[in-house]
């Protein structure tokens, strides 16, 4: 469902140069399967999680997006996502129910699918307790559970997750884990960003490490045991960015 081929992306500014911050990454994401994306800060995966949602426009290389080119049909990528980043913020003035209700119209959802879809994901997200609250009002973890219904609104066929149980609590850490779980099941290809190791160990498929803009290594929790010898996620992530390990 998604096919990242070759791609690359070079910022310019008077004191680094030229910069790659992705460079020549390749990868490929299946329907129901959870790919982590992985890396230290300033590693790329940002920037290539906003190449793929078409906030960027690549230097070179492409991918494609559930049969959407990024470079050729940019408009149909974003017809094919939900895309969730700690940049994209919720308006404040709005409530919770509010905000799902303009996203679902500019969607173009129908009135009876909008409201029916929204009890939904509120009901998964435990949401109807404050959905008549303003944003302003809100904790961070309801502001979370928020951001991710609008992610996941309009049922779309891919999900693209940038860190999205950072600064949460354990319940409600839990409580979106859950509905990524759900989302899986269903057939969503998911990909996600974290730097909990312990939540990737236990959501993502598969996992690539990102250093540098460029992809070190993917696989199975299985194969990067077999590959560096370490058990842990934590252990992996370390000996592959070549890190000393924990004591």
């Amino acid at each position: 469902m998604i096919q990242v081929l070759e791609i690359s992306k070079t910022f310019h500014d008077s004191k680094r140069g030229t910069h790659a911050a992705v460079d020549r990454v390749s990868f490929e994401v299946q329907a129901g399967e959870v790919f982590g994306l992985l890396g230290p800060n300033g590693a790329g995966k940002t920037t290539t999680l906003r190449l793929l949602a078409t906030l960027l426009k690549p230097t070179s290389g492409t991918a494609v997006l559930n049969g959407c080119d990024v470079n050729t049909a940019p408009a149909q990528v974003r017809g094919q996502i939900g895309f969730l980043s700690g940049d994209m913020r919720l308006y404040a003035r709005l409530t919770p129910l509010e905000i799902l209700n303009f996203f679902g119209e500019l969607n173009g959802m129908e009135p009876q699918w909008r409201a029916k879809r929204i009890n939904q994901l509120m009901t998964l997200l435990g949401m109807h307790d404050f959905a008549g609250v303003r944003t302003d009002k809100l904790s961070t973890g309801m502001k979370q559970k928020t951001a991710i219904a609008r992610t996941m609104l309009h049922d779309p066929p891919i999900l693209i997750l940038d860190e999205p149980s950072s600064g949460l609590d354990v319940p409600t850490a839990r409580t979106i884990e859950s509905a990524i779980m759900d989302a899986k099941k269903s057939g969503k290809c998911i990909i996600y960003s974290t730097h909990v190791m312990e939540e990737a160990e236990y959501l993502c498929d598969r996992i690539g490490v990102i250093d540098n803009g460029r992809l070190k290594t993917t696989g199975t929790m299985q194969q990067l045991r077999e590959a560096t010898g370490k058990h842990r996620l934590r252990e992996i992530f370390l000996d592959l960015l070549g890190l000393p390990q924990d004591k």
